[in-house]
């Protein structure tokens, strides 16, 4: 699981009714609670339930970089069609406004192009993956 979709697993449970949430993959697992008050019931003590990590705990997690995030929700996609070869591969030296990869929304495919002139270091996202508003697709640094 990414940094980025725990931080919005982590946003969409704040905004959600839930009081406690688990996550388990093959080599991860991810508690989230929320300290509830009952109106004139006193709080019983918990003895070794793991509380959410600060903000400071959780900056060991973030991803270093410069990202292109998705603009819109939808369908990634790293090549024009199945078979052919991907856009971008991780190394590869690209100009401003070439062609990264596709995000498909509503039968659309939308393009999602480079800001300035780059090296793709890594790609996030998987061919077929539905993203997010905001999720970090590609990372790359300027050069």
């Amino acid at each position: 699981m990414t940094n980025q979709e725990i931080y919005e697993l982590m946003a969409r449970f704040d905004q959600s009714g839930l009081t406690t949430l688990k996550v388990t993959r093959k080599d991860f697992s991810l508690e989230l609670g929320k300290n509830v008050a009952v109106a004139a019931a006193p709080m019983a003590s918990v003895v070794g339930v793991s509380t959410i990590p600060t903000p400071e705990a959780m900056a060991d997690l973030v991803e270093e970089g410069t990202f292109v995030t998705a603009p819109l929700v939808g369908t990634f996609y790293a090549a024009s069609a199945p078979g052919e070869e991907p856009y971008v591969k991780p190394g590869q030296k690209v100009q401003k406004g070439d062609v990264l990869c596709l995000v498909e929304a509503m039968k659309t495919m939308n393009e999602i192009k480079a800001p300035c002139d780059c090296v793709v270091e890594e790609v996030l996202a998987q061919d077929g993956d539905l993203v997010s508003y905001g999720q970090n697709l590609i990372r790359y640094r300027e050069g």
